[in-house]
């Protein structure tokens, strides 16, 4: 597992160039099957994502909102605007449904952000992912998986961990359902997180602050590639455990 130092990433970008730069300027030569894990605010503000707050104008819901979760009303008027639904909050942090999963503020983060704006969650992982694996592939004429990935904390627990917003190249969750456990039994509903994992991995290198490393190239993963993009799949929200046993007040 290699980190990539890259220049600072600006809004007009092509990731694609920036990483081929990176990677010719460390040496760096990929191999069939290499996974390409990146930080989801490097591509998000490449495609232009990032917003100043300067020039939102928030609503009375988002008036409201900021005071209940003390949040900036512009930076809740975005987060209105971004999700599907806000659930509820704690002091600093709007828990909302967005793009399928549980995420605070809509994903919308001000770190790595110049002062007075903010970075959005890519328009559309997937097709991200999925553009950036084609460039890289025409440059390194190998098969590489790529990630786009966030970082989230888990219910009750302290610290953040790894997800994956998009993927291309790669089988994101593998089924483990018929397969044994040490004593015969079979597995009737494990499924395998593959790309959160690397994601999570990745981010021991990434850091979370002035590091400089959007990519972290990951080899000899045992991983399954696939040709062209599997979309994450997703619990309905009745169906996930913590979801459905939100108590609303």
């Amino acid at each position: 597992m290699v980190g990539i130092r890259t220049s600072l990433i600006g809004v007009g970008d092509d990731m694609v160039e920036v990483l081929c730069e990176a990677f010719e300027k460390h040496g760096v030569f990929l191999e069939d099957r290499d996974i390409l894990v990146l930080a989801e605010s490097a591509v998000a503000t490449a495609e232009g994502r990032l917003v100043k707050l300067s020039t939102v104008v928030p609503g009375k819901i988002a008036e409201e909102l900021a005071g209940k979760y003390c949040l900036d009303p512009r930076e809740m008027e975005l987060v209105l605007c971004e999700c599907d639904e806000v659930i509820g909050g704690v002091p600093g942090a709007a828990l909302t449904l967005t793009n399928g999963t549980l995420s605070p503020n809509a994903g919308i983060d001000a770190s790595n952000a110049p002062e007075g704006h903010v970075v959005l969650l890519p328009k559309d992982a997937q097709k991200s992912a999925a553009y950036i694996r084609k460039g890289v592939e025409e440059y390194s004429s190998c098969h590489v998986g790529v990630i786009i990935g966030d970082s989230r904390t888990q219910p009750l627990r302290l610290g953040c961990m790894g997800v994956a917003l998009g993927t291309s190249g790669m089988v994101p969750v593998e089924d483990a359902r018929g397969s044994h456990d040490l004593f015969g039994k079979p597995l009737h509903i494990t499924r395998k997180a593959v790309a959160d994992n690397l994601v999570s991995a990745a981010q021991l290198l990434m850091g979370e602050a002035d590091e400089c490393i959007p990519c972290v190239l990951i080899r000899g993963a045992p991983v399954e590639m696939c040709e062209g993009s599997e979309e994450m799949p997703l619990f309905t929200p009745e169906e996930c455990m913590y979801y459905s046993n939100i108590r609303r007040t």
